[in-house]
């Protein structure tokens, strides 16, 4: 199995807390995607600042698709892979900041994420959830 969504799967079940990154205590969907780097591939390459629930949508400032480029390597949407991360835009016009890790793909395609009211779940990778993926970058595993 892929590393990646080993570990993702590994935070299954951690109640979504805003900010925290802490496998079984609480995660919000960078916390996971900081954690389970961590567990695969060693420290973090940055310190992430205190960020708000809104964060970036005033500004309308794409944050985390900058840090995607900067810290993991770009994809094309259409060259799925286990253990992508996944750049989502909830709603059409604001800013892209949600993640998730891909888990399946194919026809039974499936992504762990941290989701308010849910905590760490795998969710399927329907359409509705397909068509607000923006960006998909994967974990550097070797330097």
């Amino acid at each position: 199995m892929n590393p990646i969504v080993q570990a993702a799967r590994g935070w299954i079940g951690t109640p979504y807390v805003h900010q925290a990154s802490v496998r079984g205590a609480g995660c919000d969907c960078l916390g996971l995607l900081r954690g389970v780097w961590r567990e695969v591939v060693g420290p973090e390459p940055t310190q992430v600042p205190a960020y708000s629930m809104d964060w970036s949508e005033p500004q309308g400032d794409e944050r985390l698709w900058r840090a995607g480029i900067r810290y993991m390597t770009v994809k094309p949407l259409e060259a799925v892979m286990p253990g992508d991360v996944l750049l989502f835009r909830m709603r059409d016009g604001s800013v892209a900041k949600h993640l998730g890790i891909q888990a399946k793909v194919g026809a039974d395609a499936s992504f762990v994420h941290a989701y308010s009211g849910h905590g760490v779940i795998e969710s399927a990778l329907g359409a509705s959830w397909a068509r607000r993926i923006v960006a998909r970058f994967e974990i550097p595993l070797e330097g």
